[in-house]
């Protein structure tokens, strides 16, 4: 008698089943909660979003502790979840740190980086180059591939890694900042000049500019407030 194969076995297939709608629920709460459909402060019960994603309590809570586990939230005993607010003082030291990363980044990919893989960058980020226009998600995607292409051209993995876990924590705010036209302007110039400075192997002046590139957006990280993210606020508005 042949066994049963695990697509036999329906024990298995309702497990298999329930765990890649954790994985979804998961992937689309993590992003609600950084593109602020999601409010920070807001509640939220597993009932309702059970409702909202028409699945069983199960795979819900499953994903709310994953996102708890890495910070996005707190689950209360009796009281639901509440997003986790924007800490501006740690952010701003997040930017401190991501800054440091990436000056050291350009310095090695000064040194390491090939000349024609500086060009393709360089390509894409010439301010001609512009969109007439583009979201704030795929901007802060464009971005963030950016500041990663040039640390993967450090040749420091851990380096890439560090910044992969920085990048998770601004992503927040990076998104928001897009939303200004101004913004994607000065970042096409700025990348450009980067990319120009690591052409001619001048690690002081890449390290500088870069620098000074992320100093811009800390400083609207630091004056960011709640109520200019109001805007975001409907999606938590249909729990209230």
């Amino acid at each position: 008698m042949m066994k049963p194969t695990a697509s036999q076995d329906p024990t298995e297939s309702r497990n298999e089943k329930r765990t890649i709608a954790a994985e979804d629920i998961y992937a689309e709460l993590r992003e609600m909660i950084l593109s602020f459909e999601l409010y920070p402060g807001s509640r939220v019960t597993e009932t309702q979003l059970a409702d909202h994603f028409k699945v069983s309590r199960t795979p819900v809570r499953e994903a709310l502790l994953r996102l708890e586990n890495e910070g996005h939230l707190t689950i209360r005993s009796k009281q639901g979840c509440f997003i986790r607010q924007i800490d501006m003082v740690e952010l701003s030291q997040y930017y401190q740190v991501r800054m440091a990363l990436e000056m050291a980044a350009v310095e090695d990919a000064c040194n390491h980086m090939r000349t024609s893989e500086l060009e393709r960058l360089q390509e894409k980020w010439l301010p001609e180059k512009q969109p007439k226009r583009i979201s704030a998600n795929t901007m802060e995607e464009r971005d963030e591939s950016f500041h990663l292409a040039l640390a993967k051209g450090s040749g420091n993995s851990i380096l890439v890694k560090y910044l992969r876990d920085i990048n998770d924590h601004i992503r927040i705010i990076r998104r928001v900042d897009f939303n200004d036209p101004e913004r994607v302007k000065r970042t096409y110039r700025d990348h450009n000049a980067i990319l120009a400075a690591l052409l001619n192997r001048d690690a002081v002046k890449a390290r500088n500019l870069i620098k000074k590139h992320i100093q811009g957006s800390e400083q609207f990280a630091q004056t960011l407030t709640l109520t200019q993210l109001a805007r975001k606020k409907s999606f938590a508005n249909r729990f209230e």
